[in-house]
């Protein structure tokens, strides 16, 4: 299974934005009225999370739950994201509504913080012949040592 980014966007009408650690999208929905269950079920039929991200400052209690449930961590920007940058965040993008777009944009932002670490570990893996990029991104953001997870795959103590 994939390890995959979550955007969460909480309320009457809520919405996911799943992304790989690649930043693509990989799955987007929304629906009114859900409980807790909806937000499990559609994240799982996605990937494996390691960030649960919010747009805004705050965390929610949603957003707490849903990462202590996969093991995840949370992601939240140090400002609330305006509006402006988040139709710039999403310019071309295909979403239904506003809630997808927040949802996107608290995913994009979580991996923007990021990506210079993925690219290490990009780089990293190619020059050591390591094949589970996705496996080792995830685990940078679980704070592991690139060259630990690289080291012990090699010694046959990780898969």
């Amino acid at each position: 299974m994939r390890h995959i980014i979550v955007g969460v966007d909480p309320g009457k009408t809520a919405a996911i934005a799943c992304i790989d650690l690649e930043g693509n999208p990989v799955y987007i929905d929304y629906s009114r009225f859900v409980g807790f269950d909806w937000f499990v079920d559609r994240i799982k039929s996605a990937g494996t999370p390691v960030i649960i991200a919010s747009d805004k400052k705050n965390s929610t209690h949603v957003i707490n739950k849903l990462a202590a449930a996969f093991g995840s961590k949370v992601f939240v920007p140090k400002e609330d994201i305006s509006v402006r940058r988040k139709e710039e965040a999403i310019a071309g993008k295909k979403i239904s509504n506003l809630h997808e777009r927040d949802a996107l944009v608290a995913a994009l932002t979580a991996y923007n913080s990021y990506a210079h670490k993925f690219q290490q570990a990009e780089k990293l893996a190619r020059k050591t012949s390591y094949e589970n990029i996705d496996m080792l991104k995830a685990m940078v953001v679980k704070k592991y040592s690139m060259h630990d997870v690289i080291n012990e795959k090699k010694a046959g103590k990780r898969k």
